[in-house]
């Protein structure tokens, strides 16, 4: 029954992190700055990206949309939370509405990964799933 449950998830096509996401490398990253640093930095880290387009921007909520443009072109939502004074932590909600043969998750996961790894070169990353 697994295995019938891990060949579907492959054609899933929204991809996010979480505190308690059953795959380790997609739990909720905490980093060391304010959620006003965080949030800036990743602001500008998508801005500065080529192949995203930030369309908008909520600081009260801490969430920042972004399009994605790509082999498949994919929404991107960006919550930013501040857990401590100096703890904040950062999540990650991606969906496509293109289909792939091979499926779309596998695609979405590593961009997610990839966008943590940016993130990981601007700032501490102190944990994740914390609080899971």
């Amino acid at each position: 029954m697994a295995i019938l449950k891990n060949f579907f998830t492959i054609f899933r096509k929204q991809c996010e992190t979480a505190e308690n996401h059953q795959d380790d490398s997609l739990r909720t990253h905490y980093y060391k700055g304010t959620a006003k640093q965080i949030f800036l930095s990743v602001e500008q880290m998508f801005r500065d990206d080529r192949h995203c387009h930030v369309t908008s921007v909520s600081r009260e909520h801490g969430e920042i949309a972004v399009e994605v443009k790509g082999k498949a072109p994919c929404f991107l939502i960006v919550t930013v939370v501040s857990v401590k004074p100096l703890e904040t932590a950062v999540d990650f909600t991606l969906s496509t509405e293109a289909f792939s043969i091979t499926g779309s998750y596998p695609m979405l996961r590593k961009l997610l990964l990839s966008y943590y790894e940016k993130l990981d070169r601007l700032h501490t990353n102190i944990g994740t799933g914390k609080n899971a």
